[in-house]
């Protein structure tokens, strides 16, 4: 079977978990820089990346990285208040990144969100940055397809189809869902 079926459970390895992790990392960090940018004395988003670095590096998932993805969140609110929507979206990448270490084995549409979350979130991020240019964060998912390794599009190809909704970074994530499925099947 190649597509999960909702009501089934799907195996995860704990190697699996750090990969997926890794690659949300290699996602989301360049966006960080946007935050950064807009939010210099907010560290809560680098902080996230920090520790889904020691999980994907071979750590455990601990306490204080789901905390600081999270806080992540949390700081994704407090950049968005003060209208920094590039920031808001660099943040949100950065606490996906953290929570992909947490994918359920769950076969729903919504674990996509853990996978592929932090490259929709640093694709938004980089085409608002640019004046809302879309191409930018069209090209943006296609470097993230390009990023993703094999055991992430097997992973990726457990769980049904990315869900609708979401906006433009559903949109994103619909697209980069679509792509790596496609390549699985042209293995």
């Amino acid at each position: 079977m190649n597509v999960a079926d909702e009501s089934l459970t799907i195996e995860l390895s704990m190697a699996e978990l750090r990969e997926i992790t890794s690659y949300a990392l290699a996602c989301a960090e360049p966006a960080s820089a946007i935050f950064e940018r807009d939010c210099p004395d907010d560290p809560r988003a680098r902080a996230v990346l920090d520790e889904a670095r020691r999980f994907a590096a071979g750590g455990k998932r601990t306490k204080a990285l789901r905390m600081t993805a999270l806080d992540a969140h949390r700081a994704a609110r407090a950049a968005q208040d003060m209208e920094h929507e590039a920031a808001a979206d660099a943040a949100r990448a950065a606490g996906s990144a953290g929570a992909a270490a947490y994918l359920h084995p769950l076969a729903k549409a919504t674990q996509v969100l853990h996978i592929l979350g932090s490259a929709a979130y640093a694709a938004r991020a980089f085409e608002v940055d640019a004046g809302d240019d879309r191409t930018v964060g069209d090209d943006y998912i296609e470097r993230a397809a390009a990023l993703a390794c094999p055991i992430v599009v097997s992973v990726l190809t457990r769980y049904p189809t990315a869900p609708s909704g979401r906006r433009r970074v559903g949109e994103l994530l619909r697209n980069l869902d679509a792509s790596l499925r496609q390549l699985a099947t042209n293995r």
